[in-house]
């Protein structure tokens, strides 16, 4: 994006480039600062302005670029003002890492002065300054991002013209082009993953699907690099698609389990019928899941129903740290992705597969108009949730060099329970019960106990476990340990309540960071509870429902009718019974009086030909009624007018009506009459030419009678005649003089112009020259006279 400066009087003026150099998947990359970097000879921080591209590849197929833009999208800056930068990536979806410069226009960096105005970090997890060049804005951590926002302070008055230098890490899923790096981190972590589900008609009104509206059943694992569940720019597999176009997981959970050791944890969460409801009525769903040093990747999907083939999800999300540690925390807004099995354009569009299969992409806000996520002006897509992945635990030696933060110190961690629970799927239970007391009051070994509650068992012939869990412990104050040289975790976020209905616990835990100096174990509480309240109707037949829904439209246009509504089971009962709770009601609708009927008619037929052959004109289209006549009047409309328009017609001349005939042009003998008219519309497209505009004819009105003249009129025109033969006798006699003898004159030339005044030309040239005719005396004649005088 290059804005060119324009002069100014009041403020700089400035233009802002975004070097996408892509290739291959890095795009104009930056790599990591060497030792070497910060040599005299590299001038200060130039070295970001020289990065060029690794290989000659070019734009990489079916992906665009990244967008760099300034808050108001100004065309000039304003001295000293503070303006919000957005990095954004419209397609694909994520991207690693960044880094920004403002330069003046026409210097490269290699000096303190080259670099225009000052940023600002808004947000210190998303970036920070650069150790080896202090103007430059770059990430905090190489995770992935959607959107970066920084501020940038205008330089003072007189700094000129600005170029926002950018270059990006974007993450496309490719391991072939982008390879994932090797896990340094020690021991093990345990992680929670937490899914939020935003899309609802407040967020997303248009199209939104209300009855059927559901995210499938969540289906993901930590892996190594050596498996991808799915990818930007790649291929679905048979699992991927049945998670995409059915929500079913059963295909890929098959696939994930097929990849052995190349999987620590499989990653499941249950379908959410509605998509969408408040976090008081329905706590949003978690799971956890482990990783270690090979296995420290992190992938998911599930599908938004209904949709042709739309999901959200991470893939290949890296919870290992280059400081050989373990990220802390993850949080990602989400945007739909195309599987590329389905064209469907809307959630409800009937099936039609793409053939070929298209690759995963993101989709975009101008991807088609009927689409639900559709914005003429390319705005980016609201997220429909968000997932936070936390960590939770670490396991084992760690050794990491540099702490996350402070209270990221590590320590051994007590054994942990089981990281997978193989509870079959048909068996339903309640959330544990908080622990027991231990059973010991003294410092002998006791145990304590917690209980689950089975609610359903949905197939008889697979048996449930156990509904009881134990652990050994012992009783309080059994060490002299100083609970000041405990160092403990915070709280983790709060389990689901333990009831599905009426009053239960939620509980939560923490753990411990480092252990007293002399061995003792810490006394500080490791879990805390708190009651909660679920539903106040806790019989166990009794079961949640949402509210009812709006009323359909009455079954009848006319007279009686009837229309239903509906209401959604949240909760079945705990007891495994059928909810007694009705789910439609329905009711008696009146309309008005069924004086007519609904007109039957036919689809409109096809628009007639244009009633002209050239210009503006009209066309019809018609449509029959098909229902019989007895039954009513239709006053339905079944004959449709439109204008239309063909090439021009060709316009002739048009002439004015002829004037009168003139007068004689003699009194006696022959003479001639003379009328004329005029051009009123010259010819157009073609038409035809305008016709003669003068016209002549002969006129005789007497002979002239010689003899009854008396002798004054006789002796004067004998003089006249006399005169005329003189002067002809005397202009031969010139011409004879002059050695020349001349041809008659020529007819008059065209007129240069068909009105407006144009002039005409005609020539007498010499028949004959003697032998004395000088060349100077025998010249050629001509005459000019004026014509077409008449407007145009």
């Amino acid at each position: 994006i290059l804005l060119q400066p324009i002069a100014s009087k009041r403020s700089e003026m400035w233009r802002a480039a975004v070097l996408l150099l892509l290739t291959g998947c890095v795009c104009a990359s930056v790599p990591e600062e060497p030792a070497d970097r910060a040599t005299p000879s590299d001038g200060y921080c130039s070295w970001i302005t020289r990065a060029q591209p690794h290989g000659a590849g070019g734009r990489r197929e079916g992906f665009s670029e990244f967008r760099l833009r300034v808050e108001g999208d100004p065309e000039h800056y304003q001295p000293g003002s503070t303006y919000r930068v957005t990095l954004y990536a419209t397609n694909p979806a994520y991207f690693r890492g960044f880094t920004l410069i403002a330069l003046k226009e026409g210097h490269n960096g290699d000096q303190e002065e080259d670099y225009a105005g000052n940023f600002q970090i808004i947000d210190e997890e998303d970036a920070q300054f650069m150790t080896n060049c202090p103007p430059a804005v770059t990430e905090s951590t190489p995770r992935r991002r959607t959107r970066i926002q920084v501020f940038w302070i205008a330089p003072p008055s007189g700094s000129g013209c600005v170029l926002l230098n950018l270059s990006c890490k974007p993450q496309y899923g490719e391991t072939t082009d982008k390879p994932l790096l090797d896990c340094c981190a020690c021991g093990t972590a345990k992680y929670r993953v937490t899914f939020y589900g935003n899309w609802s008609e407040k967020l997303h009104p248009k199209d939104y699907p209300r009855r059927a509206n559901h995210w499938s059943a969540l289906i993901g694992a930590s892996h190594s690099k050596n498996y991808i569940l799915w990818e930007y720019g790649g291929y679905v597999s048979e699992g991927v698609k049945q998670v995409a176009e059915l929500g079913s997981p059963v295909k890929m959970e098959e696939e994930i389990r097929q990849k052995g050791d190349e999987v620590l944890t499989v990653i499941k969460m249950k379908a959410q019928w509605p998509a969408w409801q408040p976090l008081n009525v329905r706590a949003a769903p978690s799971a956890e899941f482990s990783v270690d040093r090979t296995r420290h990747l992190m992938s998911f999907l599930t599908m938004l129903g209904p949709s042709p083939d739309w999901n959200v999800g991470l893939s290949s999300e890296d919870l290992c740290t280059k400081e050989c540690g373990w990220v802390q925390k993850v949080v990602q807004d989400l945007i739909p992705w195309d599987a590329g099995t389905d064209n469907g354009v809307t959630y409800e569009s009937p099936n039609k597969p793409t053939t070929p299969q298209e690759k995963i992409r993101p989709l975009t806000s101008l991807d088609h108009p009927q689409s639900p996520f559709y914005d003429p002006e390319g705005g980016a897509i609201t997220p429909v949730a968000r997932v936070v992945v936390e960590r939770i635990a670490r396991k084992g030696e760690q050794c990491n060099i540099v702490p996350d933060n402070v209270d990221d110190i590590v320590a051994d961690i007590a054994q942990e329970e089981k990281e997978e629970d193989d509870t079959p799927e048909t068996c339903i239970y309640s959330n544990w019960s908080p622990w027991s007391a231990c059973s010991s009051s003294t410092c002998e070994k006791g145990k304590r106990m917690r209980q689950r509650m089975l609610k359903a068992q949905l197939d008889l012939s697979v048996p449930c476990p156990h509904t009881q869990d134990f652990e050994p412990c012992m009783g309080p104050g059994c060490s002299d340990e100083d609970a000041s040289t405990c160092m403990m975790s915070e709280w983790i976020t709060w389990s689901p309540c333990s009831m599905s209905c009426g009053a239960g616990v939620r509980s939560r835990e923490r753990y411990v960071k480092q252990f007293p100096d002399d061995g003792f174990a810490c006394t500080h509480s490791t879990e805390e509870t708190e009651p909660c309240t679920v539903n106040d109707d806790c019989s166990p037949s009794s079961c949640l429902v949402t509210e009812w829904g709006e009323w359909d439209a009455c079954s009848a246009t006319c007279g009686l009718g009837m229309k239903r509504r509906e209401r959604m089971v949240k909760m079945p009962p705990s007891d495994g019974s059928i909810c007694g709770a009705e789910v439609v009601e329905v009711e008696r609708c009146m309309m008005p009086e069924c004086h007519t009927i609904p007109c039957l008619l036919s689809p409109w037929s096809d628009w007639s030909d244009c009633s002209v052959t050239c210009g503006k004109g009209t066309r019809i289209r018609q449509r029959m009624l098909k229902s019989p006549v007895e039954l009513g009047e239709c006053k339905e409309e079944l004959e449709q007018m439109e204008k239309c328009m063909l090439p021009e017609c060709p316009m002739d001349c048009v002439m004015s009506e002829w004037s009168e005939w003139s007068e004689c042009s003699k009194s006696c003998g022959k003479g001639h009459l003379i009328r004329s008219r005029m051009i009123t519309l010259e010819p157009q497209f073609g038409g035809d030419l305008c016709p003669e505009t003068t016209q002549r004819k002969t006129c005789k009105i007497k002979k002239c009678n010689q003899g009854g003249l008396n002798s004054d009129e006789r002796k004067r025109r004998k003089e006249d005649r006399k005169k005329r033969r003189n002067k002809q006798g005397r202009e031969e006699s010139a011409d004879e003089l002059a050695g020349c003898k001349m041809k008659p004159w020529s007819a008059w030339i065209d007129c240069t112009k068909l009105c407006g005044g144009g002039i005409q030309e005609r020539l007498m040239t010499a028949k004959k020259r003697y032998k004395n005719a000088q060349v100077t005396s025998c010249k050629d004649r001509k005459e000019i006279r004026a014509c077409n005088v008449h407007p145009c």
